[in-house]
């Protein structure tokens, strides 16, 4: 069977943080498509994969969409870590960051520049945008940048370049 199959304790645990109202009338085919969701995710199939038992699949992906839109998850997560720090089954050993995926700034990692450093950075960082300022300028004195032919010779109109002969 194909059905993620959510326990009636479970679901008890999770329903209270699925929005009813809002994005569908029907409370009744919630944990349907939350199973639907769990599948999906749990499988790593497409969502177009998605078994009819959970309904139809375009419906299980946006109310998927519409409960991430909503917070719904995030708040489902805290609520379901508050739930277990009451009964004392909390193991934070279990929590990890995947570094692959998350980026920190430098000053993050604790990295400080002394005032010399960053007056040499600043230095060079004035001095790259002159250099790229003064080629902006000897382009636009000459329409555009020299362009050389096959056989090395300057490509422009005027024939100067060229041997006459």
């Amino acid at each position: 069977m194909t059905r993620a199959q959510l326990t009636d304790a479970e679901w008890v645990l999770i329903e209270p943080y699925l929005p009813i109202g809002e994005y569908g009338p029907y409370p009744e085919r919630l944990r349907q498509q939350f199973e639907g969701v769990i599948w999906r995710f749990r499988t790593g199939g497409q969502w177009r994969e998605v078994p009819k038992e959970f309904g139809a699949w375009s419906t299980v992906s946006n109310r998927f969409r519409q409960w991430r839109d909503a917070g719904v998850f995030e708040a489902l997560m805290e609520g379901l870590i508050a739930e277990a720090a009451k009964r004392g089954e909390v193991d934070l050993s279990l929590v990890s960051v995947d570094s692959t995926t998350v980026r920190a700034h430098h000053d993050a990692a604790g990295m400080h520049l002394g005032p010399d450093a960053l007056a040499a950075l600043e230095k060079a960082a004035g001095e790259a945008e002159k250099a790229r300022q003064k080629g902006e300028a000897r382009r636009n004195k000459t329409g555009g940048t020299p362009q050389v032919t096959r056989n090395g010779q300057n490509g422009d109109a005027s024939g100067g370049g060229a041997s006459s002969g």
